[in-house]
Order: structure tokens, then sequence, then C-alpha cells
């Protein structure tokens, strides 16, 4: 029996937009605001977040990586950052900011028109805000409009909870089985798991290793570029036992 997908959820950092190029400065910035100018506190909450001084990379499953704002707020308030005013709302609004400088994985527009050619419904769910998520499509050239796009702040539950999956597929009435999740990082897969979608795909444009991704997702592509030929050959060929 062959898989029929119709509908597609993105995860929007490492799968859309190349994560260290994107977010390795921006979380910089984050971190100096937090620090309040204190450059060692500054790079304390970095390494706490997961990101690597030297290489400039962001650890998988990492705070940063991971983690809504919230989260990151929340762990970094405890490593001693500053917290005059509402760091949360700070946070969000570098992030945002930080739109401006996404670097997309491929040609964003090209692959949303074809997709939408081939009667997909296609949606953003990201630990991000919605704010930041729709700044980061805007910056890209991805309309935003009667698109389904999920921040950690859109009342859906955050990952790897299954409820912004479970939004997408109310917002365009599809069943489980017929909604693949694609994203770079272990809550991306287990949200989709936890929402028992048909279809989970790894990438490795983010900050999971293919290893790590192995673990839970269904199929491993080396980016949304190779997305194509993927549905290619699952409309076709019988779908595959998942991991154990």
């Amino acid at each position: 029996m062959s898989r029929i997908i119709k509908g597609i959820l993105f995860d929007k950092d490492g799968t859309l937009i190349d994560y260290n190029r994107t977010w390795v400065p921006i979380n910089i910035r984050a971190a100096e605001h937090a620090s309040g100018g204190d450059a060692d506190l500054r790079d304390r909450l970095l390494e706490l977040g997961g990101q690597d001084l030297d290489a400039g990379t962001v650890r998988g499953g990492s705070l940063l990586a991971a983690s809504n704002t919230s989260e990151i707020a929340a762990a970094w308030r405890e490593a001693g950052a500053v917290s005059g005013g509402d760091l949360v709302a700070d946070l969000d609004s570098i992030f945002t900011e930080g739109a401006a400088g996404s670097v997309p994985v491929c040609d964003l527009p090209a692959l949303f028109a074809r997709l939408r050619g081939r009667d997909l419904r296609l949606g953003v769910a990201t630990s991000d805000s919605a704010a930041g998520a729709r700044a980061t499509l805007e910056t890209l050239g991805v309309a935003a409009d009667g698109l389904f796009v999920a921040g950690y702040d859109s009342g859906h539950g955050v990952k790897p909870e299954a409820g912004m999956a479970h939004g997408f597929m109310q917002h365009y009435g599809l069943a489980p089985a017929e909604v693949a999740v694609i994203g770079d990082n272990l809550h991306d897969m287990e949200m989709g798991r936890a929402a028992e979608c048909g279809l989970c795909v790894g990438v490795l444009t983010g900050t999971a290793t293919e290893d790590e991704l192995a673990r839970v997702a269904d199929h491993i592509i080396a980016g949304i570029d190779r997305l194509e030929d993927l549905l290619d050959r699952l409309s076709a060929d019988p779908a595959p036992a998942r991991p154990a």
C-alpha cells in the first residue's frame, strides 16, 4: 500500500533556514543583552545554551537548538542573566529582528510553489514565536497568508508535544496518517510521533546528527531540496516499517 501524504508541516530553524549561519550571531546578541554587557557571563550563557564559541556551531538537542524563548530565559535567569525587564519579551524581540538575516537552505518560494502545485497543504511549526516565524517567512519571500504558522506562543503547546501538529491537522481537515513532519531536531520527530503523523523526515541542515535522527525518523534526507524526490518514491513504493 502506498503512503498518501496530503499535508507537510515544516520546522523552521535548521529546516527552512541554515541554523548555524542564521542563529549563531542572533544567539550572541541575545546573550549580550541577557548578560548586561558582562562578557564572561555572555560566554557562560552561550555555553549553557549549547553554542560552541570557537566552532560557531550549536549542539543538537541543546537549549538554544531545541527550546522555546520562555525555557531559554528561565535557564539564563537561573545562571545569573540580567532580568530587570521582561527577558522573554526582550529575547523574542531580538529573535524576531534577527529574521532579517535568515539564510535559506534552498529557493523556498519556488519549493513551496511546487509543493502547492501538488495540492499539498503546508505549514510551519517552530519553537520560535509566531511573529518570528512570520517575519522569517516574509524575509525569505514565502507568503504566510493562508499558511498554517504556529510558534511556542500560538496556544498549541510546545515541542515535542503533539499540539502544533494537531493544530495543523485541524486547520486543514487532515488525518494524522496524511501528514508529514519535516525537521532537523529530535523535538520535531518526537512531535510527529506524538501526533501519530504518517511520516517523520529528518534533515541534516540543522543541529542534530544523522545518527541522532535515525533513532526516530522514518527517513533522513540531506535537506528539503530533496523532499520532492522522497515524496515521488513514497507515492509508488510500499511504506516501510518505522524504526523500533
